[in-house]
């Protein structure tokens, strides 16, 4: 069989090709989207703001002269995730990737956390992503197979303040190793990409409240000693979808300057012994 070598790296790399962005009308899913329009494909972007994709549309016009199309949809709303599928596929005839951008939580101790904080979170990232993965699988993707690509966060080494999120992202993780063995069959790819700390204007809005001292003491823990780009997480989220990933399932592909193998400096412990050893324990092994 002799044919031409190719880089899968080329132009118009999605031509003909639908995708589908949840949180696409800002920060890492606008990123997503550019990236995925930019190489070819037709594509939508959803989330709960019609003002903020109305912005996002034009935004992607003006630096482009490319469209967006745009649905709202919350993803917690099983109606909304009926209309917003059906609405792709009845104008666009296809959903061939679905990114799951569409999350969010906010920082909390867990002795504070109340029950209705802790499920606003996991029905948001765990319950309105299986809702999105499930709708776009028995609508299209069960009989023409596609790619999915499912936008986690990275505590995979736990986080203080996160344990609602933490909890959800994990479910996430596990539950795309599972779709992955159940859906192979009909052609379908779905894996995860794990972010780590990332700026973005909208992201760094909602947690102003933490501090500029935080903000410096996760930067100085991260080994790349710098926050990442929307644009980093994008660019693993399109290689994920494209025929070179082909070969790619079920996995969690970390964006995060290292960060995985550290323990990331939220807020500094007293200095006492928060364990009492069991055993002889000289002061020196002691801080």
């Amino acid at each position: 069989m002799n044919t031409k070598p190719k880089t899968v790296f080329r132009p118009k790399l999605f031509d003909k090709k639908v995708a589908l962005v949840t949180g696409g009308g800002t920060g890492i899913g606008f990123a997503i989207a550019t990236e995925l329009s930019l190489a070819g494909a037709t594509v939508w972007i959803s989330g709960r703001s019609e003002e903020k994709l109305d912005d996002a549309e034009k935004r992607h016009f003006k630096e482009t002269g490319l469209r967006l199309l745009t649905q709202p949809c919350d993803i917690r709303n099983a109606t909304d995730v009926d209309a917003l599928t059906s609405e792709v596929l009845t104008k666009s005839g296809s959903i061939d990737i679905l990114i799951n951008n569409a999350g969010g939580q906010f920082p909390c101790s867990a002795e504070e956390l109340s029950n209705k904080g802790f499920m606003a979170v996991v029905n948001l990232n765990l319950l309105g992503t299986f809702s999105m993965c499930r709708e776009v699988f028995n609508k299209y993707m069960s009989t023409h197979g596609g790619s999915i690509a499912n936008i986690t966060l990275g505590m995979n080494n736990g986080m203080p303040l996160m344990a609602h999120s933490g909890a959800a992202r994990a479910g996430v993780e596990n539950m795309t190793k599972t779709l992955s063995q159940e859906w192979i069959a009909s052609g379908v790819r779905i894996n995860c990409v794990r972010p780590g700390i990332i700026y973005t204007e909208s992201g760094f809005d909602n947690y102003k409240g933490l501090g500029d001292d935080v903000l410096n003491k996760i930067v100085r823990s991260i080994p790349a000693k710098r926050l990442g780009t929307a644009e980093e997480v994008a660019s693993a989220a399109v290689f994920l979808s494209s025929d070179g990933a082909r070969y790619i399932t079920g996995q969690s592909l970390a964006v995060c300057g290292g960060q995985s193998f550290t323990h990331l400096a939220i807020f500094e412990q007293e200095d006492k012994v928060g364990l009492i050893p069991y055993g002889a324990l000289p002061l020196k092994a002691r801080l």
